[in-house]
């Protein structure tokens, strides 16, 4: 009985071997044809991207467009790749198309968010409401400038050089004030004087201060106007446009000059204070 089961073990050893020497070759060129296909294919992904990013580049296409379209058509080339590589492995296609099929609606279902920032990324790009350094401010009370657009986040430095990420779907459903688009920007703060003042004259003052500013463009021309009878003094806007390289420095040096010859004529800008007064019954 002992030797009869030892013959079936040793027969089905036989039989693995045999079977086992007789695949070893189409597997062994299966796993070497399959390391060759991915080297060569990623080489070749490479050099498509590069090619690609040089027609971009000489066709002066948006930096933002560029980087997603890059993206996209890299991710399209791997999966294209794990295919073929799979593919040669033994793993039927139809089979494999089932699975990727299977997981699609599974990762579809998980990543619902994802795919809504995908889809902000595109309306993003194709839209243009900003892009690649563009100082932008959100609804949501995000300020920066624009660092880069992926395929599902948008980055942004802070004033405060401080990274943040947002996510293109939240980003794209909200409003957006971009202060770089159309070239320059207008200043707009106000300078509080006294009841007392000559407005006339104090707004005089303040337009030459402006005039003399080397930053402060003559067109549209800049206005200083009176807005506001608050509790302790009389709001005057002053509203300069100047390039958006050139706004900082402006805006600082008009604020300190404007003190300066308002200082300089005798001209109060007053603090706020209450008069209180005693009566003696």
């Amino acid at each position: 009985m002992n030797d009869f089961k030892l013959n079936n073990i040793q027969q089905q050893w036989d039989a693995f071997m045999y079977s086992a020497i007789a695949w070893a070759p189409k597997i062994i060129s299966a796993v070497i044809s399959a390391i060759l296909i991915y080297l060569i294919g990623s080489w070749l992904i490479r050099m498509v991207n590069r090619l690609l990013e040089k027609a971009f580049k000489k066709r002066n296409m948006d930096a933002s467009l560029q980087l997603f379209l890059l993206n996209i058509i890299k991710w399209g080339l791997n999966i294209m790749l794990f295919i073929v590589v799979v593919t040669q492995l033994g793993v039927q296609t139809s089979v494999f198309v089932a699975i990727i099929g299977a997981a699609g609606l599974a990762i579809g279902l998980a990543l619902q968010g994802s795919l809504t920032n995908f889809a902000g990324g595109i309306i993003i790009l194709l839209l243009k409401p900003f892009k690649i350094g563009d100082f932008i401010s959100s609804s949501s009370g995000v300020s920066g400038t624009v660092s880069g657009i992926d395929v599902f986040h948008t980055r942004i430095i802070t004033p405060q050089n401080q990274l943040i990420v947002i996510p293109n779907g939240e980003i794209s459903n909200k409003s957006i004030t971009n202060f770089t688009q159309l070239g320059t920007r207008r200043t707009w703060f106000d300078i509080g004087v006294s009841y007392h003042t000559d407005l006339k004259k104090a707004k005089e003052i303040l337009l030459e201060v402006i005039n003399n500013n080397q930053y402060a463009l003559k067109d549209p021309a800049p206005q200083v106007v009176v807005t506001e009878l608050k509790d302790s003094a009389i709001n005057l806007s002053v509203r300069v446009t100047t390039s958006n390289e050139n706004f900082w420095t402006m805006n600082e040096e008009l604020t300190i000059e404007c003190k300066v010859a308002l200082d300089r004529a005798g001209i109060e800008i007053p603090f706020p204070q209450r008069d209180i007064h005693v009566y003696n019954k």
